[in-house]
């Protein structure tokens, strides 16, 4: 099982990460098996800016009136290419529709590059 990793865009809300993918994706199918995620965000450079990393369990959101905030959220984090309807509990594009998962962190790991690189953990209740 697994994979390698790939990139996902996610928006902040409420306490938790949110992604959205193809639920005929690798990492729906994977998610469906295990929903114990790892996700990244950083910086590309090696001597400048931060990493984190976030620990927890990703856990589908079906709720209309919340996926209605998280595709507002998307629109105005990622701009109007990134427009979703919402309905039946999934993000809709085109013909296609996308499942949106939630993760909270249970643990979190910051590294800060630079002059003086650094490293933070975070856990989480």
């Amino acid at each position: 099982m697994g994979g390698p990793p790939s990139p996902l865009l996610a928006v902040w809300l409420d306490g938790a990460l949110h992604f959205c993918t193809g639920p005929e994706e690798r990492k729906a199918r994977n998610l469906e098996q295990n929903p114990q995620v790892v996700l990244t965000t950083g910086t590309n450079t090696w001597n400048a800016g931060h990493d984190l990393v976030v620990e927890g369990e990703a856990v589908r959101v079906s709720d209309d009136a919340r996926l209605r905030r998280l595709a507002e959220a998307w629109e105005r984090k990622y701009g109007s290419i990134w427009h979703f309807e919402v309905r039946d509990g999934y993000f809709h594009h085109g013909p296609g529709r996308a499942p949106v998962f939630r993760v909270a962190p249970r643990t979190a790991f910051g590294f800060g590059k630079g002059e003086r690189f650094n490293q933070t953990r975070w856990r989480f209740r």
